[in-house]
């Protein structure tokens, strides 16, 4: 199994090239740099009616990093829709050695103590790399985005990179970018985090992904479950407000 230094991969990300493998039993990756590029502009997510109700009514307990193994684990599994994935062994160690170098992040969905979706994904800088996000319910995968977008949001975040287009984060206000446009993005969300020798840094110029967190915690809703340190209708007014 090809082994990914964690370094060569924050590299990689920050010139716009990432790692995938051919399946999950594939033993070497390869590097892509795709010619046109999704990203999901912060100011610019759509939450439908229904989802901002799903949302506001705390229908899933949400966390941020409590259980990164398992959700990039659970984003690898095989489901009936979408039987291969492209995370094999080498990519998920690489990531969970980000994880505890503090650039890579995930969002979770519960419910009870089952964890049923979410979405994991790199920061660095003041961009979000979103890697992959999984639903075994109904709209978690969703609902971990509304509130991964909230977060970047509060921590000063510009670009969130989706990768690949597809008609579902479409609907969700992603939009696709030429690979010369996607650059410019990305140099002005790394400004100040890269040093002249190509070396990652931590910087004030980078966002805070728990800024969030560190905010007032609000009211209640008439709800059973509470989303700490914001519930969900917060949730759904970060979105909504303008810049």
């Amino acid at each position: 199994m090809e082994t990914l230094d964690p370094r060569t991969v924050l590299g990689a990300y920050a010139v716009g090239v990432f790692p995938m493998a051919d399946d999950r039993h594939a033993d070497s990756v390869y590097w892509v740099e795709p010619r046109s590029r999704a990203i999901l502009p912060i100011d610019g997510f759509r939450v439908s009616r229904s989802l901002r109700k799903t949302i506001a009514r705390d229908r899933f307990r949400v966390t941020a990093d409590t259980a990164f193994e398992r959700m990039i684990q659970l984003c690898a599994e095989s489901a009936e829709d979408r039987p291969e994935t492209w995370i094999n062994s080498g990519i998920e160690r690489a990531f969970v050695t980000l994880h505890r170098m503090g650039f890579a992040h995930a969002i979770e969905c519960w419910e009870g103590d089952e964890l049923v979706g979410g979405l994991y994904g790199l920061a660095l800088g003041r961009a979000f790399f979103g890697e992959s996000m999984v639903s075994r319910r109904t709209d978690a995968s969703k609902v971990a985005l509304a509130w991964l977008v909230a977060r970047l949001k509060v921590g000063g975040f510009t670009l969130l990179d989706c990768q690949f287009q597809t008609s579902h984060l479409a609907s969700l206000g992603a939009v696709e970018i030429d690979r010369k446009d996607y650059c410019a993005l990305l140099a002005g969300a790394l400004d100040g985090t890269i040093g002249s020798s190509g070396v990652v840094s931590a910087s004030s110029a980078a966002g805070d992904f728990f800024a969030l967190d560190r905010l007032p915690a609000a009211s209640p809703p008439d709800s059973d479950v509470v989303s700490a340190p914001v519930a969900g209708h917060d949730i759904v007014q970060l979105l909504v407000q303008t810049s």
